[in-house]
């Protein structure tokens, strides 16, 4: 058997389990599956396919399958090689793209389109060459592994149409070649991360998914609005203890001026003079006000 570093079988004839025995291909640095009726969960054992765990040491040589049984087992092929005046054409950043003498450096994993249950290897981390990665339209369920925040050469990430959980892991904001990212349609909950790329994508990419707050999306976070709330409320209450003080201090120095009077005559008595003086000062001063306003008004 030649050495097999470009697997594609889109064909829709595919069905059972996906073999653990692919990740014998020490070259396969291409698997595309999409499109079939493969059931199961993801092998864990894809985690060792080692073309695509180094960033060099690309094949010159690539192969494809151009026949092959229908059927759960994928032993038995006859493959082509492809000459790199061929294109192929590769679903990858949310668009259909042909690829010819570049195709030797696409490091590409696609099971999109099948019946795939379980979740995603915790360890795909390991695959730290892939550029493409798309199982969106599975049922795949669990939490988005915190790993593959390790795939930092990857540019196009489909998640998409799947059962995943919990919340997407900060780890992915250190993915600064992702280009095109789709996570729509899960069960997905939280705050979105922040940081490098993954701040360049749109609310879009996060549709579907009920349980996810935060900028792209117009809608805070349940924390940060109670947060909000919090410091909302400790600032009312500041003012509202403020002013209970004023009202408490008011009133007991009322109360000292007044049981002071009661007790002490002569304060009492100088009390109601300077009162009185006050009262004559203020009389005076306002009918000699008037009298000169009417005077200049000529009344």
């Amino acid at each position: 058997m030649p050495i097999l570093a470009l697997l594609r079988l889109r064909s829709n004839r595919f069905y059972g389990h996906i073999p653990s025995e692919l990740a014998m291909s020490k070259e396969l640095q291409f698997l595309d599956l999409a499109y079939n009726k493969f059931s199961g969960s993801i092998p864990h054992s894809i985690v060792n396919l080692s073309a695509m765990a180094r960033n060099s040491g690309y094949s010159e040589i690539l192969y494809r399958s151009i026949a092959g049984p229908p059927g759960p087992q994928l032993y038995n092929y006859m493959y082509a090689i492809i000459s790199f005046r061929e294109s192929v054409s590769v679903l990858t950043k949310g668009q259909q793209l042909g690829f010819s003498s570049q195709l030797s450096y696409m490091v590409f994993l696609d099971l999109s389109c099948n019946n795939l249950t379980g979740e995603i290897p915790q360890d795909i981390g390991a695959l730290i060459a892939l550029k493409g990665f798309n199982l969106s339209w599975n049922q795949l369920s669990g939490e988005i592994p915190v790993s593959i925040g390790q795939l930092k050469a990857l540019e196009s990430l489909d998640l998409s149409h799947n059962g995943l959980s919990g919340e997407i892991p900060s780890s992915m904001s250190a993915l600064t070649s992702l280009s095109s990212m789709n996570l729509s349609y899960n069960d997905l909950s939280g705050k979105i991360p922040a940081g490098n790329q993954i701040e360049t994508f749109n609310a879009s990419v996060y549709m579907g998914n009920i349980g996810l707050c935060g900028p792209p999306l117009t809608w805070s976070c349940p924390g940060n609005s109670s947060s909000q709330d919090t410091h909302g409320n400790h600032h009312d209450l500041g003012d509202i203890s403020l002013n209970l003080a004023v009202i408490i201090g008011f009133v007991l120095n009322l109360w000292v001026v007044f049981c002071l009077m009661l007790f002490k005559k002569s304060w009492r008595v100088a009390y109601f003079v300077f009162v009185d003086e006050l009262y004559d000062k203020i009389y005076v001063t306002v009918v000699v006000r008037f009298a000169i306003w009417k005077r200049k008004c000529g009344i």
